[in-house]
């Protein structure tokens, strides 16, 4: 990782902008009748990138450009067909100069402020630190990264650099998240022992057999060696662009990398949880014939059950099993829920010793039941803001500046988003593990090794009794995309 210095020309940007904010309010002749209402002059607006601008990346490139106020100066996407939904933004910021290579945009675009990120898991790092060196704010989707090591490395850099920062788990500004922090501050639930976490992910092709390699098959329009990034040279693989590629350890994260950071975000943040001290999981077996298990370690199980555990913290006197489930399995109803009461098909239950809060997806319905008592219902008032003001407040933090009451008050910036993610990735690690091979004749089977509880290093980000799982923390990087 290089350590150049932002340059001097962005660094002098930023600060007029910054002061041209600031002064707005000494003019004698309002902006709004010198540029009709609603005008933001461009010297007060951010100039913003996208990278991967398709799909959800459409969405979170619109959201930061709050309606219009600020700009978006470059675009980059690797699929360029007329039915790519990247093709929505190319037209809606008919202005910005589009590329298909991210290096060669943040070279050559030198006003970008901000940058938002929304590739494949893969390319999240690669893409967040060649911005982060050139002194460009990043908004990154979830999960923020691939493995740990990249997550650790984002968090370091970031702060180092003085980088305003925003992972794309966008129900970490919802406000009903505020009302269960709330409940937990208060102590309504009393002590908590117990966490379940559960989602109906996945909804793409998991646990089944990749596509075999076609590079016939690839589309022109498709920059398949940009696409692949980090990721170990294979000629095109049917089905995996735009969107399957998530079931696949080369690329995606699986169920827990997809709906983790939304989730696990609401204990995570409620409890003041950091580096869990071990994990361990259970997969699902599919047989394609009898008794012979189908085997495919490249790829994500079609379900799986994690158990992460966690030490007690200042907001709760004891040690706490985060348990995990996906592939539509959910928990069973702990004793203070009510028997009618819906299990969703995503959703959160903190477990304390005087009560029960439980929500759905992004912390959204919120309630808390007490023995005894009527269920209080603790769901907010939204301002109808997209996706609750999460682009809006990143943008509002990068004109502030590193550090300001703005920045500060980002729910998902990579000092806490970073920690979340190694906490999700880390049961990755136990479920990627579960198939290793081996000798080892204390497991039920010889070629087994690891069907044990992993134990944990957060500080050294090193498993201390498996050391084959250790490959997991980071990857192997194609040449000229390693990130040190």
């Amino acid at each position: 990782m290089s350590s150049k210095k932002p340059k001097s020309k962005l660094i002098e940007r930023r600060a007029f902008i910054k002061k041209g904010v600031a002064a707005s309010s000494l003019f004698i002749v309002p902006r709004h009748v010198l540029g009709g209402v609603g005008y933001t002059a461009p010297s007060d607006q951010l100039a913003l990138a996208g990278i991967g601008v398709g799909g959800k990346g459409e969405s979170d490139l619109r959201n930061a450009t709050v309606n219009g106020r600020e700009r978006v100066i470059a675009l980059c996407d690797v699929d360029t067909s007329p039915t790519s939904t990247a093709k929505k933004s190319v037209r809606r910021y008919s202005k910005a100069t589009f590329y298909e290579n991210f290096k060669a945009m943040l070279d050559k675009e030198k006003d970008i402020d901000a940058v938002t990120i929304s590739s494949p898991d893969h390319n999240h790092a690669p893409a967040a630190v060649y911005a982060m060196e050139r002194g460009i704010h990043v908004y990154v989707q979830k999960p923020l990264t691939h493995n740990i090591y990249e997550a650790r490395l984002l968090t370091e850099m970031a702060r180092e650099k003085q980088i305003v920062t925003q992972m794309g788990n966008q129900g970490a500004s919802n406000p009903d998240q505020l009302q269960i922090q709330k409940w937990i501050n208060e102590g309504m639930i009393g002590t908590i022992t117990k966490v379940n976490v559960w989602t109906d992910r996945p909804v793409w092709p998991q646990g089944v057999a990749m596509s075999k390699p076609d590079a016939s098959a690839k589309p022109d329009t498709l920059n398949w060696d940009q696409w692949l990034g980090p990721a170990e040279e294979t000629p095109f693989i049917p089905n995996m662009h735009p969107f399957n590629w998530r079931g696949w350890w080369n690329f995606g994260t699986g169920a827990l990398g997809d709906m983790g950071c939304h989730l696990i975000d609401i204990p995570f943040k409620a409890l003041g949880l950091k580096y869990p001290t071990s994990v361990e999981c259970s997969v699902g077996t599919i047989y394609s014939k009898m008794w012979s298990p189908d085997f495919y370690p490249e790829g994500c199980p079609a379900s799986s059950s994690v158990s992460i555990h966690f030490d007690a913290t200042a907001k709760n006197p004891s040690p706490i099993q985060m348990s995990w489930s996906d592939g539509g399995i959910k928990p069973f109803h702990p004793d203070l829920l009510p028997a009618d009461v819906s299990i969703e098909a995503n959703g959160v239950i903190m477990i304390g010793d005087k009560g029960v809060i439980t929500c759905d997806s992004y912390g959204e319905f919120p309630k808390l039941y007490r023995k005894g008592e009527s269920v209080i219902d603790g769901s907010q008032e939204k301002s109808g803001e997209p996706e609750f003001g999460h682009q809006r407040k990143w943008v509002d933090a990068c004109k502030a500046g590193f550090n300001s009451p703005e920045h500060k008050a980002l729910t998902s910036s990579f000092d806490y988003s970073g920690p979340l993610t190694e906490t999700v990735l880390m049961g990755n690690i136990a479920i990627r593990s579960y198939v290793l091979q081996g000798k080892n004749s204390g497991s039920w089977s010889p070629e087994l090794i690891s069907r044990k509880k992993l134990l944990w290093d957060g500080n050294k980000m090193k498993i201390k009794n498996l050391e084959a799982a250790n490959q997991f923390v980071t990857r192997k990087y194609r040449p000229g995309w390693e990130l040190t």
